[in-house]
């Protein structure tokens, strides 16, 4: 007995997850389908559905979310837009269109997606097997052209690249004698301070006295006031003595 092969492009937010719902509930349904996951109904390219059926499938399903539930705004209405386009197109090309079949299923229908499944199944078992060489007249190759295929770009286009790429060195060649940026006002002040510095050295004929430490400079600052305090021991008569007409005497006293 034939068993068709089917494809199915289901959306990871909806039908894959009713799917799933139906699977952990024991729902028993036929084993036709292959799954293939996908993040939005809208992601479905109307290449992967001709691939499809080019490669043997015998019929794909698709299943999204309701309108106005997708998970990103309105990717099930362009998906609505490209069966109907596909559909005529597969008509064109001697495929019965109702091997192409779109349904919304919601995470919570699971009962629905068996029930869609299986009358798929048994309606594409009715149609028999797709020859698709026969089915086509040879007309595939024309309607049909590898997803991510690389093509070689047109003439307009490689000279559009070509003058861009000209223009791309011209920029680079002007940026390359452009004059160097002005160095920021902190850096012009640190440089005028050197070079006064450098003058004062000039003029002076010796080199500049670094400023000491902080620590330095109280340490020496400390010092000094010993000394002062030093020198007031001594006791001094020599202004006394010439006051009073005697010889100038200086007394000290020892500490």
């Amino acid at each position: 007995m034939f068993e068709p092969r089917i494809v199915c492009f289901f959306c990871k937010w909806c039908t894959y997850a009713g799917a799933d719902l139906a699977g952990t509930s024991r729902k028993q349904y036929p084993p036709n389908g292959v799954v293939v996951r996908v993040n939005c109904s809208g992601r479905i390219d109307p290449q992967f559905v001709l691939w499809a059926f080019r490669e043997g499938a015998d019929g794909v399903l698709i299943g999204g979310c309701h309108p106005g539930d997708c998970h990103y705004q309105d990717g099930n209405y362009k998906t609505m837009r490209r069966v109907a386009f596909l559909r005529r197109m597969l008509e064109d090309v001697g495929v019965d269109p109702d091997r192409l079949h779109l349904e919304w299923i919601s995470a919570a229908e699971g009962d629905k997606l068996v029930r869609v499944m299986t009358d798929f199944v048994d309606s594409v078992r009715k149609m028999g097997p797709l020859d698709v060489e026969r089915a086509g007249d040879g007309r595939w190759d024309m309607a049909l052209a590898p997803p991510v295929a690389a093509r070689a770009p047109s003439k307009k286009a490689a000279a559009r690249a070509r003058a861009a790429k000209k223009s791309g060195k011209g920029k680079a060649a002007k940026t390359g004698t452009a004059k160097t940026r002005k160095p920021s006002s902190a850096r012009r002040a640190t440089e005028g301070a050197s070079r006064k510095a450098v003058r004062k050295k000039a003029v002076r004929g010796k080199p500049e006295r670094k400023k000491p430490a902080a620590g330095t400079a109280r340490r020496a600052s400390s010092k000094a006031s010993k000394k002062r305090a030093g020198r007031s021991s001594k006791t001094v008569v020599k202004e006394a003595g010439a006051a009073r007409g005697t010889s100038k005497k200086v007394t000290r006293r020892k500490r």
